[in-house]
Protein backbone atom coordinates (compact mmCIF):
# COMPACT_ATOMS: atom_id res chain seq x y z
CA UNK A 1 0.00 0.00 0.00
CA UNK A 2 0.86 3.72 -0.12
CA UNK A 3 2.07 6.16 2.76
CA UNK A 4 -0.79 7.35 5.07
CA UNK A 5 0.97 10.87 4.36
CA UNK A 6 2.97 12.67 2.18
CA UNK A 7 6.36 13.63 3.52
CA UNK A 8 9.69 15.61 2.33
CA UNK A 9 12.29 13.24 0.74
CA UNK A 10 9.24 10.32 0.77
CA UNK A 11 10.34 7.55 -1.37
CA UNK A 12 7.85 5.97 -3.46
CA UNK A 13 9.96 6.76 -6.97
CA UNK A 14 12.39 4.72 -5.49
CA UNK A 15 11.40 2.04 -3.24
CA UNK A 16 10.79 -0.32 -6.27
CA UNK A 17 14.18 0.12 -6.83
CA UNK A 18 15.28 -0.89 -2.95
CA UNK A 19 12.92 -3.68 -2.64
CA UNK A 20 14.77 -5.36 -5.47
CA UNK A 21 18.12 -4.75 -3.74
CA UNK A 22 16.69 -5.82 -0.58
CA UNK A 23 19.06 -9.08 1.27
CA UNK A 24 17.24 -11.92 0.22
CA UNK A 25 16.56 -13.00 3.88
CA UNK A 26 16.62 -11.16 6.81
CA UNK A 27 14.92 -11.44 10.10
CA UNK A 28 14.34 -7.70 11.48
CA UNK A 29 13.65 -5.00 9.28
CA UNK A 30 14.48 -1.62 10.62
CA UNK A 31 13.57 2.00 9.12
CA UNK A 32 15.76 4.45 10.68
CA UNK A 33 14.92 7.52 9.35
CA UNK A 34 10.97 6.65 8.36
CA UNK A 35 9.63 9.96 7.49
CA UNK A 36 6.07 8.90 5.03
CA UNK A 37 7.05 5.34 5.80
CA UNK A 38 6.76 4.84 1.99
CA UNK A 39 9.15 1.71 1.99
CA UNK A 40 7.46 0.24 4.99
CA UNK A 41 3.86 0.54 4.13
CA UNK A 42 5.23 -0.79 0.17
CA UNK A 43 6.78 -4.38 1.33
CA UNK A 44 4.83 -7.17 2.59
CA UNK A 45 5.18 -7.63 6.49
CA UNK A 46 6.53 -10.60 6.49
CA UNK A 47 9.16 -10.24 8.60
CA UNK A 48 9.75 -11.50 12.57
CA UNK A 49 10.06 -7.36 12.99
CA UNK A 50 9.42 -4.41 12.31
CA UNK A 51 10.89 -0.83 13.19
CA UNK A 52 9.67 2.48 12.48
CA UNK A 53 11.85 5.39 13.61
CA UNK A 54 11.86 9.07 13.37
CA UNK A 55 13.06 11.64 15.64
CA UNK A 56 10.17 13.70 14.57
CA UNK A 57 7.98 13.78 17.85
CA UNK A 58 5.31 14.44 15.80
CA UNK A 59 5.96 12.07 13.11
CA UNK A 60 5.95 8.97 15.93
CA UNK A 61 3.05 10.54 17.54
CA UNK A 62 0.94 10.47 14.31
CA UNK A 63 1.89 6.66 13.54
CA UNK A 64 1.41 5.20 16.84
CA UNK A 65 -2.45 6.78 16.89
CA UNK A 66 -2.83 5.48 13.75
CA UNK A 67 -1.54 1.88 15.05
CA UNK A 68 -3.51 2.08 18.36
CA UNK A 69 -6.30 4.69 18.24
CA UNK A 70 -7.58 5.11 14.60
CA UNK A 71 -11.39 5.14 16.03
CA UNK A 72 -10.57 8.32 18.09
CA UNK A 73 -8.25 9.82 15.74
CA UNK A 74 -11.47 9.71 12.72
CA UNK A 75 -13.22 11.24 15.10
CA UNK A 76 -11.17 14.29 15.83
CA UNK A 77 -10.53 14.58 12.31
CA UNK A 78 -14.24 14.65 11.49
CA UNK A 79 -15.32 17.23 14.22
CA UNK A 80 -13.96 19.99 12.45
CA UNK A 81 -13.17 19.23 8.45
CA UNK A 82 -12.50 22.94 7.43
CA UNK A 83 -10.21 23.45 4.78
CA UNK A 84 -8.54 27.35 4.62
CA UNK A 85 -5.64 29.65 5.09
CA UNK A 86 -7.46 30.45 8.96
CA UNK A 87 -7.08 27.02 10.07
CA UNK A 88 -3.66 25.98 8.61
CA UNK A 89 -2.22 29.35 10.72
CA UNK A 90 -4.47 28.18 13.81
CA UNK A 91 -2.45 24.68 13.20
CA UNK A 92 0.78 25.79 12.62
CA UNK A 93 0.35 28.26 16.36
CA UNK A 94 -1.21 24.84 17.83
CA UNK A 95 1.73 22.78 16.99
CA UNK A 96 4.11 25.05 18.76
CA UNK A 97 2.76 24.43 22.10
CA UNK A 98 5.20 21.84 24.04
CA UNK A 99 2.39 20.20 26.15
CA UNK A 100 -0.99 18.56 25.50
CA UNK A 101 -3.62 17.63 27.89
CA UNK A 102 -5.27 14.19 27.04
CA UNK A 103 -8.48 13.64 27.44
CA UNK A 104 -8.03 10.22 29.26
CA UNK A 105 -4.92 11.18 31.40
CA UNK A 106 -7.09 12.69 34.33
CA UNK A 107 -9.26 9.94 35.05
CA UNK A 108 -6.57 7.42 34.67
CA UNK A 109 -4.29 9.14 37.18
CA UNK A 110 -7.80 9.21 39.46
CA UNK A 111 -8.64 5.89 39.46
CA UNK A 112 -4.91 5.16 40.09
CA UNK A 113 -4.34 7.09 43.06
CA UNK A 114 -7.73 5.61 44.51
CA UNK A 115 -6.96 2.22 44.13
CA UNK A 116 -3.05 2.13 44.39
CA UNK A 117 -0.83 2.83 47.05
CA UNK A 118 1.31 5.26 47.57
CA UNK A 119 4.59 4.37 46.66
CA UNK A 120 2.80 2.24 43.17
CA UNK A 121 1.06 5.37 42.32
CA UNK A 122 4.62 7.11 42.51
CA UNK A 123 6.02 4.44 40.26
CA UNK A 124 3.03 4.34 37.79
CA UNK A 125 2.56 8.01 37.66
CA UNK A 126 5.35 9.01 35.14
CA UNK A 127 3.95 5.58 33.02
CA UNK A 128 1.05 7.45 32.29
CA UNK A 129 2.29 10.79 31.28
CA UNK A 130 4.49 9.51 28.93
CA UNK A 131 2.36 7.06 27.11
CA UNK A 132 -0.08 10.25 27.36
CA UNK A 133 2.18 12.33 25.18
CA UNK A 134 3.09 9.49 23.05
CA UNK A 135 -0.22 8.89 22.22
CA UNK A 136 -2.13 12.01 21.89
CA UNK A 137 -4.94 11.74 19.29
CA UNK A 138 -5.41 15.91 19.49
CA UNK A 139 -1.65 16.66 18.66
CA UNK A 140 -1.68 13.71 15.88
CA UNK A 141 -5.10 15.29 14.02
CA UNK A 142 -3.72 18.92 14.25
CA UNK A 143 -0.89 17.60 12.70
CA UNK A 144 -2.02 15.32 10.42
CA UNK A 145 -4.13 18.32 8.91
CA UNK A 146 -1.63 20.49 8.80
CA UNK A 147 0.11 18.08 6.31
CA UNK A 148 -2.79 17.77 4.20
CA UNK A 149 -3.32 21.32 4.02
CA UNK A 150 0.75 22.42 3.16
CA UNK A 151 2.11 22.95 -0.08
CA UNK A 152 4.11 19.93 -1.00
CA UNK A 153 3.35 18.53 2.66
CA UNK A 154 6.25 20.55 4.01
CA UNK A 155 3.80 22.04 6.86
CA UNK A 156 5.11 25.27 6.32
CA UNK A 157 2.49 27.41 3.92
CA UNK A 158 -0.69 26.62 2.74
CA UNK A 159 -1.30 24.86 -0.10
CA UNK A 160 -4.26 26.87 -1.37
CA UNK A 161 -6.16 23.67 -2.38
CA UNK A 162 -9.52 22.77 -1.73
CA UNK A 163 -9.32 19.42 0.05
CA UNK A 164 -11.70 17.37 2.34
CA UNK A 165 -9.67 15.39 4.80
CA UNK A 166 -12.45 13.00 5.29
CA UNK A 167 -11.90 11.60 2.07
CA UNK A 168 -8.05 9.85 3.38
CA UNK A 169 -10.32 8.07 6.21
CA UNK A 170 -9.84 5.06 4.38
CA UNK A 171 -6.02 5.55 4.25
CA UNK A 172 -5.72 5.64 7.73
CA UNK A 173 -8.13 2.43 8.66
CA UNK A 174 -5.50 0.22 6.45
CA UNK A 175 -2.55 2.17 7.66
CA UNK A 176 -4.18 0.89 11.07
CA UNK A 177 -4.01 -2.52 9.97
CA UNK A 178 -0.85 -2.40 8.53
CA UNK A 179 0.88 -0.88 11.75
CA UNK A 180 -0.22 -3.34 14.01
CA UNK A 181 3.12 -5.32 14.86
CA UNK A 182 5.02 -2.91 13.96
CA UNK A 183 7.48 -1.20 16.38
CA UNK A 184 7.36 2.88 16.46
CA UNK A 185 10.13 4.42 18.00
CA UNK A 186 10.97 7.85 18.40
CA UNK A 187 14.87 8.29 18.79
CA UNK A 188 18.26 9.28 17.60
CA UNK A 189 19.62 7.27 14.76
CA UNK A 190 22.49 6.43 16.45
CA UNK A 191 21.05 4.89 19.39
CA UNK A 192 18.15 3.28 17.43
CA UNK A 193 20.90 1.48 15.48
CA UNK A 194 22.94 0.40 18.24
CA UNK A 195 19.41 -1.02 20.01
CA UNK A 196 18.38 -3.42 17.18
CA UNK A 197 21.30 -4.32 15.21
CA UNK A 198 21.70 -7.85 14.83
CA UNK A 199 23.62 -9.93 12.55
CA UNK A 200 20.06 -10.86 11.20
CA UNK A 201 18.42 -7.52 11.31
CA UNK A 202 18.15 -5.50 7.84
CA UNK A 203 18.31 -1.88 8.31
CA UNK A 204 17.47 1.11 5.49
CA UNK A 205 18.30 4.35 6.12
CA UNK A 206 17.10 7.59 4.45
CA UNK A 207 18.75 10.59 6.07
CA UNK A 208 18.30 14.03 4.75
CA UNK A 209 20.04 15.01 1.91
CA UNK A 210 23.48 16.41 2.40
CA UNK A 211 22.87 20.27 1.63
CA UNK A 212 19.37 20.09 1.75
CA UNK A 213 18.83 19.70 5.30
CA UNK A 214 17.06 23.09 5.72
CA UNK A 215 13.71 21.20 3.87
CA UNK A 216 13.43 19.04 7.38
CA UNK A 217 12.10 20.05 10.88
CA UNK A 218 14.84 18.18 12.64
CA UNK A 219 18.34 19.98 12.32
CA UNK A 220 20.95 17.50 10.99
CA UNK A 221 24.64 18.79 10.51
CA UNK A 222 27.45 17.99 8.33
CA UNK A 223 28.59 15.97 11.60
CA UNK A 224 25.83 13.93 11.52
CA UNK A 225 26.43 12.15 8.34
CA UNK A 226 30.06 10.78 9.67
CA UNK A 227 28.05 10.33 12.95
CA UNK A 228 25.48 7.83 10.25
CA UNK A 229 28.35 6.55 8.68
CA UNK A 230 30.68 5.77 11.78
CA UNK A 231 27.41 4.13 13.42
CA UNK A 232 27.11 1.60 10.25
CA UNK A 233 30.07 0.35 9.82
CA UNK A 234 29.94 -0.48 13.26
CA UNK A 235 26.98 -2.37 13.66
CA UNK A 236 25.98 -6.65 13.05
CA UNK A 237 23.28 -6.14 10.41
CA UNK A 238 23.17 -5.55 6.69
CA UNK A 239 22.34 -1.82 5.76
CA UNK A 240 21.51 0.34 2.79
CA UNK A 241 21.68 4.17 2.34
CA UNK A 242 20.06 6.10 0.09
CA UNK A 243 21.45 9.40 -0.93
CA UNK A 244 22.07 12.72 -2.95
CA UNK A 245 25.07 11.71 -5.59
CA UNK A 246 27.67 14.08 -4.61
CA UNK A 247 31.06 14.22 -3.94
CA UNK A 248 31.11 14.64 -0.46
CA UNK A 249 28.70 11.39 0.21
CA UNK A 250 30.92 9.74 -1.90
CA UNK A 251 34.22 10.50 -0.38
CA UNK A 252 32.44 9.44 3.30
CA UNK A 253 31.57 5.88 2.09
CA UNK A 254 34.74 5.19 0.21
CA UNK A 255 35.26 1.39 0.46
CA UNK A 256 31.18 0.59 0.40
CA UNK A 257 29.29 -0.67 -2.24
CA UNK A 258 28.04 2.70 -4.20
CA UNK A 259 25.20 2.07 -6.84
CA UNK A 260 24.44 5.16 -9.06
CA UNK A 261 20.32 5.44 -9.76
CA UNK A 262 18.26 8.33 -11.10
CA UNK A 263 14.36 9.34 -10.68
CA UNK A 264 12.08 11.51 -11.96
CA UNK A 265 12.37 14.92 -10.37
CA UNK A 266 8.96 16.28 -9.40
CA UNK A 267 9.26 19.27 -8.07
CA UNK A 268 10.88 20.08 -11.49
CA UNK A 269 8.57 18.76 -13.75
CA UNK A 270 6.68 21.66 -14.43
CA UNK A 271 9.58 23.15 -16.10
CA UNK A 272 11.51 20.69 -17.27
CA UNK A 273 9.41 17.71 -17.91
CA UNK A 274 11.74 14.55 -17.90
CA UNK A 275 14.24 16.01 -15.59
CA UNK A 276 15.94 13.35 -13.62
CA UNK A 277 17.63 13.26 -10.04
CA UNK A 278 20.60 11.71 -9.03
CA UNK A 279 21.17 9.50 -6.26
CA UNK A 280 23.06 7.09 -4.82
CA UNK A 281 22.31 3.59 -2.95
CA UNK A 282 24.90 2.59 -0.46
CA UNK A 283 25.26 -0.90 0.99
CA UNK A 284 28.26 -3.14 2.98
CA UNK A 285 26.22 -6.26 1.05
CA UNK A 286 25.98 -7.54 -2.45
CA UNK A 287 22.86 -5.90 -3.42
CA UNK A 288 22.07 -7.65 -7.00
CA UNK A 289 21.66 -11.18 -4.94
CA UNK A 290 17.86 -10.90 -5.53
CA UNK A 291 18.29 -9.23 -8.98
CA UNK A 292 19.74 -12.53 -10.05
CA UNK A 293 17.44 -14.82 -9.37
CA UNK A 294 14.74 -12.49 -11.35
CA UNK A 295 13.79 -13.86 -14.73
CA UNK A 296 15.82 -11.96 -17.30
CA UNK A 297 13.24 -10.09 -20.12
CA UNK A 298 13.54 -12.15 -23.39
CA UNK A 299 15.37 -9.73 -25.74
CA UNK A 300 14.52 -10.23 -29.71
CA UNK A 301 18.16 -10.17 -30.99
CA UNK A 302 19.35 -13.11 -28.11
CA UNK A 303 21.77 -15.22 -30.22
CA UNK A 304 20.20 -17.90 -28.42
CA UNK A 305 16.80 -17.76 -29.55
CA UNK A 306 17.99 -18.49 -33.03
CA UNK A 307 19.88 -21.38 -34.86
CA UNK A 308 23.24 -20.58 -36.31
CA UNK A 309 22.30 -21.97 -39.46
CA UNK A 310 19.66 -19.21 -39.63
CA UNK A 311 20.33 -16.55 -41.88
CA UNK A 312 17.28 -14.40 -41.30
CA UNK A 313 17.00 -13.68 -37.46
CA UNK A 314 12.84 -13.04 -38.27
CA UNK A 315 12.26 -16.08 -39.86
CA UNK A 316 9.29 -17.98 -38.13
CA UNK A 317 8.15 -14.85 -35.62
CA UNK A 318 5.25 -14.10 -35.47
Amino acid sequence: MNSIISWVGGKKALREMIYQRMPKEFGRYIEVFGGGGWVLFGKPPDTAMEVYNDFNSDLANLFRCVRDRPLALLKELNFFPLNGRDEFNVLKKYLTKEEFTNEYLREELEIAEQYLTEPQFEEIEPILLEYAQMNDVKRAAAFYRLIRLSYGSGCTSYGCQPFDIRRTFHLLWQGSRRLKDTIIENKDFEDLIKQYSRENAFIYCDPPYYQTEGHYAVEFKKEDHTRLRDTLAACQGKWLVSYNDCEFIRELYQGFCIESVSRLNNLAQRYDNGCEYAEVLISNYDTGERLRDMPSQMNLFDADLFSANNDDPTEGLT
